[in-house]
């Protein structure tokens, strides 16, 4: 490591963030808790909590069309939010021409609704008999079910790009797998499971000359680098809110307002409509709101944006560098145990380390390092055909963020030292 990134490294100051995140001062088991478990869900940090707080003690109420005070300032904190996230799309570039309009971002209650919103509103119009989808091995379930429920109900086809052993997709492959007949590509840009960071920009490119649309799954992505959707030049960009330092039930569908101009409402009933009348039908708003029936999570949206708020005065690629710090030092004593196996060593891959323990169940693992005091994650991670390549029942799975220190790490090496001891 050079001198100048131990240096950039030395000016994060991981425990100055951690201090605003209450949850990370407890004990469990009797220890300070250590929390691995980032990739499943991130801690909120108190100006989330607070913004929510202070919305329910002094806002609240439903929006949009109140003629009241409380009505006003909700609504006014709702689609600020809006733009706030307008703004995160575009790696915090919102000022600069070009930009992500209000109308292209929809509130959903996280990425798998979003996806869902998609496959159905677009796919179900758009998708038909011998139409094509191509996938990889390493999606998460909500980018798997989703398409083939409507591969089911429009008689599309699914193609599914291999994994390498290392972890990384096989491009290759992938691209053999694209041709005229593909109709949607869906990718996540990183991997749950495994941390890889896929090449998606490439993929949305070589997808758009085969005239297919793209859809990112960017739930793993946004928490640990910015990301600029127009730069990706993607069709529609989805994640979650829980996995952003955010509220859960809470979640982001971007798409070209072209697109979801086009496709069909999805659900039906409050919000999304212009006018309803039995005798003349019922006609629809414009958007974003023909996608966001129903009182929206309003709490959750306002704690989103004061997320995304509070990320934006992080420095985000002192942070990245902090976290592959921390994947370093873990990547060398997990190398050094000749009774772990890695799964998923790909180059560049976000701070995530999944693993086994030879003649261990990766719950048995789980289970007792919690009664140390650390969190992480066991099983499938809703990857079940990324485990089938793999031929492994699930992993063991400890993922980083920003508000991890080196202390922890070494703190999880000692207690994975303890189990490996006494299995």
């Amino acid at each position: 490591m050079s001198a100048r990134a131990v240096s950039n490294i030395a000016a994060f100051d991981a425990l100055a963030i951690r201090r605003e995140f209450p949850i990370l001062d407890q004990a469990v088991a009797g220890k300070p808790l250590v929390y691995l478990d980032n990739a499943a869900s991130t801690q909120k940090p108190e100006a989330v909590v607070e913004a929510i707080a202070h919305y329910y003690r002094n806002d609240h109420s439903n929006v949009h069309r109140g003629a009241h005070a409380l009505a006003d300032r909700a609504t006014e904190a709702f689609e600020q939010a809006r733009m706030d996230v307008a703004n995160f799309l575009v790696g915090g570039k919102g000022g600069v021409k070009g930009g992500v309009k209000r109308e292209e971002v929809i509130f959903t209650r996280g990425t798998t609704e979003g996806i869902n919103l998609v496959a159905n509103a677009w796919g179900r119009s758009n998708l038909g008999a011998g139409d094509e989808i191509l996938l990889t091995e390493m999606e998460h379930h909500a980018n798997i079910v989703p398409w083939q429920m409507v591969a089911a109900a429009t008689g599309a086809v699914i193609r599914v790009a291999p994994v390498l052993d290392s972890g990384e997709l096989d491009l290759t492959a992938w691209t053999a797998l694209l041709s005229e007949r593909t109709r949607l590509v869906a990718m996540t840009q990183v991997s749950n499971t495994l941390g890889t960071v896929n090449p998606v920009a490439e993929v949305v490119k070589r997808a758009h000359a085969a005239g297919a649309v793209v859809l990112i799954d960017g739930a793993q992505a946004v928490n640990h680098f910015p990301v600029d959707v127009r730069e990706l030049d993607a069709d529609f960009y989805v994640f979650s809110g829980h996995k952003l330092f955010g509220p859960t039930g809470v979640g982001v569908l971007y798409g070209r307002e072209a697109l979801l101009d086009a496709m069909p409402p999805w659900q039906g009933g409050g919000e999304m409509i212009e006018r309803v009348s039995f005798s003349k039908g019922t006609t629809y708003t414009g958007l974003p709101w023909k996608f966001e029936a129903g009182t929206p999570h309003i709490a959750g949206v306002i704690g989103l944006g004061a997320a995304i708020n509070w990320l934006g005065g992080i420095d985000r690629e002192a942070a990245a560098r902090h976290e592959q710090a921390l994947l370093e030092r873990v990547d060398t004593a997990l190398a050094a145990m000749n009774d772990i196996t890695r799964i998923g060593v790909a180059p560049g891959r976000v701070a995530v380390a999944s693993f086994l323990l030879a003649g261990s169940h990766p719950t048995d693992v789980g289970m007792l390092l919690d009664q140390q005091g650390i969190a992480v994650r066991t099983g499938h991670h809703c990857t079940m055909p990324l485990m089938e390549r793999f031929g492994i029942p699930g992993t063991v799975r400890a993922s980083f963020s920003l508000y991890n220190t080196f202390d922890e790490v070494d703190r999880f090496i000692e207690g994975l030292d303890k189990v490996r001891s006494f299995l």
